[in-house]
């Protein structure tokens, strides 16, 4: 069922969301339902703040799905992404707190996130979660993101 409501954010002047709970996710419709395709977005710089200490955390993530009838509009998932900058959650719930608001926000047919976590207490905690098996005879690229590696 094709969605009424139009995307407030793409286009408008817009604030930082002051956390994830404030962010709004907002989606359109799919332009090619019923197609089986994929969907990549990539964030190389993502951060947090360790709920304990305060310090910042960095990640790379991947984020990917198979829509159904919507589709995220990317100015609301950055604008989501960049609220958890001053928020205290460890590497795990920032992962999967991403994931479970863009199922509910968009009800996809498959979702995987990839949380690459760059090292706290000298090792990196890596992340991963999908929602299920990939649909059969999707086309499926390697998240292709190097492991840490240090200095090594």
């Amino acid at each position: 069922m094709p969605r009424t409501d139009r995307p407030t954010l793409l286009g408008a002047r817009v604030e930082v969301p002051g956390s994830p709970d404030e962010a709004r996710l907002e989606v359109v419709d799919n332009p090619h339902p019923g197609t089986l395709y994929l969907v990549r977005f990539t964030c190389p710089e993502f951060t947090s703040l360790c709920p304990i200490t305060g310090q910042p955390d960095f990640a790379h993530l991947v984020i990917e799905y198979v829509p159904e009838e919507s589709i995220v509009e990317s100015k609301s998932l950055k604008l989501f992404l960049q609220s958890f900058r001053n928020h205290g959650a460890f590497h795990e719930d920032c992962t999967l707190v991403i994931a479970k608001r863009l199922i509910a926000a968009m009800a996809p047919q498959w979702l995987r996130i990839g949380g690459y976590w760059y090292p706290r207490g000298g090792m990196p905690i890596d992340v991963f979660w999908q929602s299920g098996p990939p649909p059969e005879g999707l086309w499926l690229p390697e998240q292709a993101v190097a492991p840490y590696r240090g200095r090594g």
